[in-house]
């Protein structure tokens, strides 16, 4: 039997890899900080432990043949893009690909995926909203618009260097704003598709939400069950990455935040206001995966939307109810 190691399994991403590698088969041990909120795993072994520990890493990755290192400290806008949290962004992912990468290369691992995000690309690639370039090969010369993306990109350099250095094979993906059901929406961590939903879902008929900055920067987002798809894919293909992994179908957050409105059904308005926005512009160009992988992400942004905000919508009344 094959096995797995989830780091980060009991994160959004984390929890639905973990189903997604039962279906075909897997033994799969999953750790992290805390289990899935949702109880959206299904793995054999649940290790609650602390990869920035490097006793822990390396107990984990014992009789696995396959590593998906997904942790990291992160968040949405508000988290990552105010400055407040830089050094522990970085101090902790940075621990914990060190310490996982490490404890896989000498347990024998024969292959590890990490999970890198969009937000390492040069912002001065970004200032466009209609224009972004977000190709594979623009990442250098470096100048992500965050400590979260400087780690990002360190991180990727240092699993290629094991690569050159050592037998283990690394698969490295950038990661376009996956999104889903069973993920964090409250709580000041949760991302755009999510905080939209819950916003919406909260609000009355002929109110309005808040929507950060002047609505017109532009983002792609990717449903979670095609971000699994082409993780597994990578993993069992000859190339190493890095690859982006998500949608090309860009749109500007006014426009994602009417059609969570209009997903709704309700009458509501956009209040645009100050906040922590990112770049102007970033959008998946997926001319690499087309090419490596024989395949690219199809589902329309608002079918993965409809699903999303009903999961959202649900999670919110059982909230009302209780209160």
């Amino acid at each position: 039997m094959k096995t797995a190691l989830v780091c980060g399994g009991g994160g959004f991403i984390g929890g639905h890899l973990i189903n997604r590698l039962k279906k075909e088969g897997y033994f799969v041990r999953g750790v992290d900080l805390k289990e899935n909120e949702y109880g959206n795993d299904k793995a054999d072994e649940f290790v609650i432990g602390d990869l920035r520990d490097s006793h822990i890493a390396e107990e984990v990755v014992k009789g696995m043949n396959e590593v998906y290192q997904l942790a990291a400290d992160m968040g949405g806008a508000g988290y990552i893009f105010t400055g407040d949290h830089d050094a522990a962004v970085m101090h902790n992912s940075a621990l914990c690909n060190l310490n996982v990468l490490d404890a896989a290369e000498k347990a024998g691992v024969q292959k590890i995926f990490y999970s890198s995000s969009a937000c390492m690309y040069p912002e001065y690639n970004q200032l466009d909203p209609d224009n972004p370039k977000c190709s594979e090969d623009s990442a250098y010369p470096a100048a992500p618009d965050s400590e979260y993306g400087w780690e990002k990109l360190f991180s990727e350099r240092l699993y290629f260097a094991y690569q050159r250095n050592t037998k283990i094979k690394v698969k490295v993906a950038r990661f376009h704003n996956i999104f889903g059901p069973q993920g964090t929406w409250t709580g000041g961590k949760e991302k755009a598709p999510a905080a939209l939903c819950r916003k919406v879902a909260e609000s009355d008929n002929g109110s309005f939400i808040e929507v950060w900055g002047d609505g017109k920067q532009t983002r792609s987002f990717l449903f979670i069950d095609e971000c699994v798809e082409a993780v597994r894919r990578l993993m069992d293909s000859d190339f190493s990455g890095p690859v982006n992994i998500g949608s090309e179908e860009m749109i500007s957050i006014n426009d994602f935040a009417k059609m969570v409105i209009d997903i709704s059904g309700k009458n509501i308005s956009i209040k645009n206001i100050p906040g922590p926005t990112g770049v102007r512009g970033r959008n998946s160009d997926n001319k690499l995966i087309r090419e490596k992988l024989g395949w690219e992400p199809s589902l329309p942004l608002r079918k993965g939307m409809e699903i999303t905000f009903k999961w959202i919508n649900q999670q919110v009344q059982q909230k009302v109810s209780i209160i």
